[in-house]
């Protein structure tokens, strides 16, 4: 099946991030817009306290379900948006490695962000993401 986003990349900018600079979805592609991904479980309590790269890999765990319910795979989502509440480099990219990893060789669009506090009691990172599919539509009956 053909992939519905295409990534892109540019020769005039830098190759060191772990991404591409931007990506397209065709005109006829359902957008999904998903809430952001947060490290709860089932029952919402929050995984992994304390441990950023814990709370990545669950979000991105919870945000793969997200995507399946709406009939989305990671090969679907056109951008995201990595929140980690921490202002030290260090936690954001303990949870960035988590994710970009998880990706594989999807490396859409994102953008990484230190704020300082995430809704849910112990939370410390939040995943947003958006994705396009193109549905397949089953041909109509001749009349």
């Amino acid at each position: 099946m053909p992939r519905t986003v295409t990534l892109i990349r540019s020769a005039h900018l830098s190759d060191i991030a772990e991404y591409a600079y931007a990506a397209t979805a065709p005109a006829d592609a359902r957008l999904v817009f998903l809430a952001g991904a947060c490290p709860l479980h089932e029952d919402g309590s929050t995984a992994a306290v304390g441990d950023y790269a814990g709370q990545a890999a669950k979000a991105f765990e919870n945000m793969r379900t997200a995507l399946a319910a709406a009939g989305a795979s990671l090969e679907d989502v056109v951008s995201t948006r990595v929140l980690v509440a921490s202002a030290r480099r260090e936690d954001l990219v303990a949870a960035w490695d988590v994710v970009r990893a998880a990706f594989g060789d999807h490396d859409a669009p994102s953008t990484l962000l230190g704020v300082t506090v995430l809704g849910y009691l112990d939370q410390l990172v939040e995943i947003e993401a958006v994705a396009a599919v193109l549905d397949e539509v089953a041909p109509r009956p001749a009349t």
